[in-house]
């Protein structure tokens, strides 16, 4: 199984992925980490990236899930994921579920202010809210939770699913 758990910059995909991923003892991997280093020079700069700058970095992240797959991985991947269609091309499976950490624009904000170390320009933060398409066909959590909280409401939700083989 793969989770991608999705949402904008600071709703904290990074911290609940790798703590859930910790958990379940699955592999776990930041999408972030995946951008070219000309997208990573816009964002760092203000400026949001185009479907254009995106369509090599999700073709990566696809073939990285599919990789997964093939190889039977469980795995937690941390994306935002933003619009319906960059949800579709990574959901190349059944076994690939999507989890939404939601959360309002001035707590977001706040925790982007918080936070160091990481080049999103929280001037972005508006641009990835106006380009957001809430997901209707994912799980759903407040990010106002505590992230320990967030992971095992994640877990219970999908322990039917996590006892089954190949899970």
């Amino acid at each position: 199984m793969i989770l991608v758990i999705m949402g904008v910059a600071g709703a904290g995909k990074t911290t609940i992925g790798s703590l859930l991923a910790a958990e379940l003892g699955w592999t776990f991997a930041d999408a972030d980490s995946y951008h070219s280093a000309e997208n990573i020079k816009k964002m760092s700069a203000g400026e949001p990236l185009t479907d254009e700058d995106r369509g090599p970095w999700l073709a990566s992240l696809r073939g990285l899930i599919q990789n997964w797959l093939i190889e039977k991985e469980n795995a937690v991947l941390a994306c935002s994921a933003l619009r319906k269609s960059y949800r579709e091309q990574l959901q190349v499976s059944p076994e690939v579920k999507i989890i939404y950490l939601r959360g309002s624009l001035p707590l977001i904000h706040h925790r982007l202010l918080q936070r160091s170390g990481h080049y999103m320009d929280t001037e972005l933060l508006q641009s990835q809210f106006d380009t957001l398409e809430e997901p209707s066909d994912a799980l759903i959590f407040d990010v106002s939770a505590e992230p320990a909280e967030i992971v095992r409401g994640i877990r219970l939700a999908l322990s039917p699913a996590l006892r089954s083989p190949g899970a």
